[in-house]
Parts: C-alpha cells; sequence; structure tokens
C-alpha cells in the first residue's frame, strides 16, 4: 500500500466525486466489521461509485497506486470475505442501483450489483414474476454478493442455488477493463464460462457491476406447514415421502433449543402445546392451492409427532418466523461462531449428532443451535460462548463435514473464516488450479486479497 490516504482519496474523488469517497474514521469503520461483530479491521477509505465505468475508475486509480480493493454489498457476509483487514479501499456498490426492464419472453431481467435482494424481487413481481433466491437478509443483500457467495437460502430445493439463476455478469478487472455483457442470449457456446467462473468468486477476480438473472413464475397459492419429529432421521425420510409434490418448494429443519430462543426473543407463540425434539418447515407453491396435495402427503409420513398447517397470512409469517428468527435470536445471546457446512442428507441424521457430541466435549458451557436447510444437508452451526475453543471447534466440525464427503461451505463462502480448511475439500490440484485462475484474472492480487485463495494477498 504504497500511496497516502490523501492522495488516493483525491484521486478517487475525480473519478466519483469527492462526496462519494468517505474518510471520516467512524464512518469507515462500519465498513470494516461485519454484521455479527465478529469479523472487524481497519479500511484506507470507503469509495462509492455510480455505475459500471466508475468502477473501473478507481480500480485504474488503485492499481495504478498499488492499493488493494476489498468489494463490498450489503456487507451481510458471515466469512469473513467483504471485510478490508490491513487497510485496503472498501468499493461500496450500493449505489449500482440499476433494474432493466423485464423480458417477458426469455423471463430475464439484468441488475445492478447495489440492488437489494427486496427490490428485485419486488421488481419481478410487478411483472408478475418472482425471484427464486430467497435469504433471511433480503432487505440489505445485494446481487452482487448474491453472486460473489453462489447464495443459496430458503428455495434451493425447487430452483437451485444464485449459480443456477445467473445467465451472464458484468465485471470489471483489477485493471478497469470491463469483462461480460448483460445482453440476456438464451443460448451461447462461445467457449469458457467466464461468468460462471465470477459465481462464488467472492470478489478475487473481478468486481461484479450487473448480473443478467433469471426469473421464475410468481406463484398465487402456497401452503405452509410446521411437522414434528423424535428425529432428524424422520425428517430426511419425510423430505424424500414430500419430493413427490411438484411443488414443494422449502424445507428447512431447525430444533427445540433453537424454537423456544426464538419465541422468546420474538414473544411469538411456538406451534404446538408440546414440544418435540426436530421440527420440519415445509412449504408449496403453485398457481392452483397445494394444500390438499400436501396435507395427503404429511398423513402418509412416518414418524411424524404432530403437524401445524398455516390457515392464513398471519399463520404462515408466524411460522416462518420460527426459522427465519433465528439467526437474530442468536446474536442476542451475543456474536456467535457460525459455521455453515453441507454433508449428504442421506448423512445428516449422523452428522447432527457428531456435532452435538463434538461441542459437549470441546465446551461444553457453550450454547449450540443448529438448523439450515434439511433436502440439502446443509447445516448452519451457530455456537455462543465457546471462548477460546472456538479454532479447536471450527477445525473439529470442518473435519466432520469434509469426512463425511461434504463441504466446508455450503453457502456462506469461504471467506478469510475458512480458507486455512480449503484442503480438506480440494485436492492440491484444485487449489493449484484457484491459484492459477486468480492470477490471471488479477495478476497482482489486488482484489480481496487473503480471501478464498489463502496466501494471495500482495
Amino acid at each position: 500500500m504504497c500511496a497516502a490516504s490523501g492522495g488516493v482519496a483525491d484521486r478517487l474523488g475525480e473519478v466519483v466525486g469527492s462526496r462519494h469517497v468517505l474518510t471520516d474514521p467512524e464512518v469507515v469503520a462500519g465498513f470494516a466489521t461485519d454484521w455479527t461483530g465478529r469479523f472487524t479491521g481497519s479500511a484506507r477509505l470507503v469509495v462509492r461509485p455510480a455505475d459500471r465505468d466508475e468502477v473501473a475508475g478507481v480500480l485504474r486509480v488503485c492499481q495504478e497506486l498499488g492499493v488493494a480493493v476489498v468489494p463490498q454489498g450489503g456487507n451481510t457476509g458471515l466469512v469473513g470475505g467483504g471485510i478490508p483487514y490491513q487497510g485496503e479501499v472498501v468499493l461500496s456498490l450500493t449505489r449500482l442501483t440499476y433494474l432493466g426492464p423485464v423480458d417477458p419472453v426469455t423471463r430475464q431481467v439484468t441488475a445492478g450489483a447495489g440492488v437489494t435482494l427486496a427490490a428485485l424481487a419486488a421488481h419481478a413481481a410487478e411483472a408478475g414474476m418472482d425471484f427464486a433466491i430467497d435469504i433471511a437478509s433480503r432487505d440489505s443483500a445485494t446481487v452482487g454478493g448474491l453472486v460473489a457467495t453462489n447464495a443459496g437460502g430458503l428455495r434451493v430445493l425447487r430452483w437451485g442455488s444464485m449459480r443456477d439463476q445467473v445467465v451472464d455478469i458484468e465485471g470489471v478487472l483489477a485493471n478497469g477493463e470491463v469483462v461480460g455483457r448483460v445482453v440476456g442470449l438464451p443460448k451461447d457456446s462461445t467457449g469458457y464460462d467466464l461468468a460462471g467462473s465470477l459465481v462464488g468468486s467472492e470478489g478475487t477476480l473481478a468486481v461484479v457491476t450487473a448480473a443478467r438473472l433469471r426469473l421464475i413464475p410468481a406463484f398465487r397459492e402456497r401452503a405452509t406447514a410446521t411437522l414434528a419429529f423424535d428425529r432428524t432421521e424422520d425428517a430426511v425420510a419425510a423430505i424424500g415421502a414430500l419430493r413427490v409434490l411438484p411443488s414443494l418448494t422449502s424445507a428447512e429443519v431447525f430444533y427445540d433449543d433453537g424454537l423456544r430462543l426464538v419465541c422468546a426473543h420474538r414473544q411469538v407463540a411456538p406451534p404446538f402445546a408440546e414440544s418435540y425434539p426436530v421440527y420440519l418447515l415445509v412449504e408449496c407453491t403453485a398457481d392452483v392451492d397445494p394444500t390438499e396435495s400436501l396435507g395427503e402427503v404429511v398423513e402418509t409420513l412416518q414418524g411424524l409427532r404432530d403437524s401445524a398447517l398455516a390457515v392464513d397470512e398471519s399463520s404462515r409469517r408466524t411460522l416462518w418466523t420460527h426459522r427465519e428468527a433465528h439467526a437474530e435470536a442468536i446474536n442476542a445471546l451475543g456474536p456467535p461462531l457460525k459455521l455453515d457446512v453441507g454433508v449428504p442428507p442421506a448423512l445428516a441424521a449422523e452428522f447432527e449428532r457428531e456435532v452435538r457430541w463434538i461441542v459437549t466435549e470441546v465446551a461444553p458451557t457453550a450454547t449450540l443451535v443448529l438448523f439450515g436447510h434439511l433436502a440439502e444437508g446443509n447445516f448452519h452451526v451457530n455456537v455462543v460462548g465457546a471462548g477460546d475453543s472456538e479454532l479447536e471447534l471450527t477445525d473439529r466440525v470442518l473435519r466432520a463435514a469434509a469426512a463425511k464427503g461434504g463441504t466446508i461451505s455450503a453457502e456462506h463462502g469461504v471467506g478469510v473464516a475458512k480458507a486455512r480448511w480449503l484442503e480438506l475439500t480440494r485436492s492440491p490440484v484444485e487449489r493449484a488450479l484457484y491459484r492459477a485462475v486468480k492470477h490471471a484474472w488479477d495478476p497482482d492480487g489486488l482484489l480481496n486479497p487473503g480471501v478464498l485463495v489463502a496466501g494471495s494477498a500482495t
């Protein structure tokens, strides 16, 4: 980092206007801490370009001055991948809010990197459509961040992750050159999938400025139910039975300790008068009311202890609150260790038991709360109060997932939090390819140094 902050600020001010170069330490500090409070660093300054050309100008200046850049969207990441740690420039993309017209033929739309998920969904709804990805941080998570982390969320079961929604991407390389186009061709077989390379790249290859995205139908009817079980095995088997329903969209798991935490935090009633060990929240969406077909399958489920069907929109929102409010209720206890892992669904119950045993052995006084997307074997492992045991817990849980043929990150990315464990699920050859790809796109290592590809910082 060879340039003084004042010189950098002046040069960047010429590109975006001085009012969009933030240097006040108190303001800048807000961009150097993630929303969980676990990851904190320091930024030289924050620059807020308005469009692709200004992004390109910013990156040209930073490359000329040898200043590293950390792209940042809504700052809702959970692995420290969007935080400056060594005085980098934060490139905030929240002003890139362009939303193009919805194309009814291809069912596509172009969205700027700074468009929030909620705004994208509302825009699609105006055209009678919807966007497939839905996550609890929808009001602040941005398109650029969703692309960069290959976000998953609540409807992957039916529609897939962010990668499945991307048609093309417009991005800017570290040297300011623009790559990709967002014209939305339904077919294009001209070589390497550069857009695909940017999905999940966590800001290490290029700065995503816009994406051409697929849309899905906006279904008029939905049926939502919470199902109670004694064992995770029974919940996994229930998903297998429910998959006969083409309308099945979500299958979310949580446990009694998490439910009680949410109910106390949000002051909402639980779904049942009696407590059960395991809960599975399921939702079906269709043009015709799927309630009857859902009910018919639910009646056949083995191991089902009880069921609660939403009878109106208010009760539906309450059932979803039981699941979606987990993160905020956990954060209210203190900054949690958050591990997003995935295993083959057939091994989900075994993995759940192993995680509980690991936490009991390593940090017996800590609070463990599990929830996640059971159809994908994706657990969010949250531990509060582990203290000095956090590193050992992380290592043990990630190794347990990898040993079952799983992943150390199902949907949150690798960031800096898990970079050292990438070797658990990526071979030496694969990691060498990662480094080669990084060098090809960003030879000076100025984009998000240290993220995903450990040791890539300049």
